[in-house]
């Protein structure tokens, strides 16, 4: 079983990354639906609830929870023999890791574990967030910024810094999609 990670600020490209795993027939398992199904079942805002799931149970406790989804699914017979389109053994992509302890965990877990991370520039992750609207974003520029410093805080500056790989994803869709798609056919 082979598993690599996404890391980047919010409306940098991770899910771009991640539909492009899918194609290619990695299952992708996303740190922010850990978080947001959180925050569902305590009716509470999912920035708020990231935050608090760590004071409560610790800086590893969203990584805990996708290496249990990973393994479970790993385990699961009608899954575990399949195989992508690369053809490998079943493959992961872990989408929005935000912390060093987070890589920490990974890594310990999974044999070969490797970061892309993806780059762009705060005005253009902005546009692609009031376009977005998902129940974290926010049309309001000041609360990009107070969610930008939430990221920053659990340190994903670090974990971008530290990546195994770096995309910029600031010119054309498909120019962006085909260096992701090298990459991970590289690393499978």
């Amino acid at each position: 079983m082979r598993v690599i990670g996404v890391t980047g600020m919010p409306g940098s490209g991770k899910s771009v990354v991640s539909r492009v795993a899918e194609k290619l027939g990695i299952k992708v398992v996303k740190m922010g639906d850990v978080i947001r199904d959180e925050a569902r079942r305590r009716n509470e805002d999912p920035g708020i609830v990231a935050v608090q799931l760590r004071r409560e149970h610790g800086k590893y406790v969203v990584a805990k929870r996708c290496v249990d989804i990973v393994k479970n699914f790993a385990r699961d017979p009608s899954v575990s023999n399949t195989k992508s389109e690369l053809n490998s053994p079943l493959l992961f992509l872990i989408e929005g890791i935000r912390s060093p302890w987070e890589v920490q965990i990974f890594k310990k877990n999974f044999t070969d574990f490797k970061v892309i991370a993806v780059h762009s520039k705060p005005e253009t992750r902005f546009s692609r967030l009031k376009k977005r609207m998902r129940s974290d974003d926010s049309a309001d520029s000041k609360e990009s910024i107070k969610r930008d410093r939430r990221e920053l805080d659990f340190g994903i500056g670090e974990v971008i810094a530290n990546s195994d790989y770096m995309v910029v994803n600031e010119g054309s869709l498909k120019k962006f999609k085909n260096t992701v798609q090298r990459i991970i056919k590289n690393e499978m």
